[in-house]
């Protein structure tokens, strides 16, 4: 059984997907680099995430696919117990070394949610997993490990990109090649998600949707929540039944 389950994680990573985030790892904390837009967004995603959970004080927090840290330490900033996962080590290198310098007390580790989901079932308070089902072969095998891990009556957030022709052209075309937001080769338009598929999967993995907003830019006003406008980023609220 164990062979097995370590097998069908090593084909849920897609290795030019770590490999492109860890030549990035350096620049996570630029707010002018290539992630800057995640630094332009960050406030925002955790202003929903913080309201939906009546506060992150105290909570007990898993951040899947954590990146550089960017959430995890926004998330410990407000008092919440972080842990954060991610495949790239060398993006959760800066993550914890930006954490020392930040005095942020969190618990990064390099480990696939499948696996923790193992050792650690209905541990967390709240699961956040931000922008990371697009770049995963299999994004149902996240979406039920994020199920497993948390706590009956605990929440998880997902965010993730549509799939049509407006988030090809702004998603992909406008972001990548026009405006040069992030680097090109970023994203794959074949592996977005129709918010109606991740509900789906959400709906098989047991849990309860609370709420979708899309997340758009405005030329005024930068990222915002919009409870109409899904068509390019969207984030989701769930919980797991008691």
């Amino acid at each position: 059984m164990t062979t097995r389950r370590s097998e069908s994680e090593q084909k849920n990573v897609d290795q030019e997907e770590i490999a492109k985030f860890s030549a990035l790892a350096s620049r996570w904390w630029d707010p002018d680099g290539e992630f800057k837009p995640l630094h332009k967004i960050n406030p925002v995603r955790l202003g929903f995430i913080e309201n939906h959970a009546a506060g992150l004080f105290g909570k007990k927090i898993l951040d899947v696919g954590c990146g550089g840290g960017l959430l995890s330490e926004a998330m410990a900033e407000r008092g919440a117990e972080v842990t954060g996962i991610d495949l790239a080590e060398p993006s959760l290198k800066v993550a914890r070394l930006h954490a020392l310098e930040s005095g942020r007390n969190i618990a990064y580790q390099c480990i696939a949610i499948e696996t923790l989901a193992q050792q650690q079932p209905a541990s967390f308070d709240v699961v956040t997993c931000l922008e990371m089902l697009e770049h995963v072969p299999d994004p149902v095998a996240i979406v039920q490990a994020c199920a497993k891990v948390v706590k009956p009556g605990g929440l998880i957030f997902f965010s993730t990109l549509n799939r049509n022709v407006k988030s090809w052209l702004l998603g992909i075309v406008a972001a990548e090649h026009v405006l040069g937001w992030v680097p090109k080769g970023t994203h794959q338009h074949r592996r977005f998600i129709r918010p109606s598929e991740l509900l789906q999967m959400c709906d098989q993995a047991g849990l309860e949707d609370i709420a979708i907003n899309g997340l758009i830019f405005h030329p005024l006003n930068g990222f915002i929540l919009s409870e109409k406008d899904v068509d390019v980023n969207y984030i989701v609220a769930l919980r797991k039944p008691e």
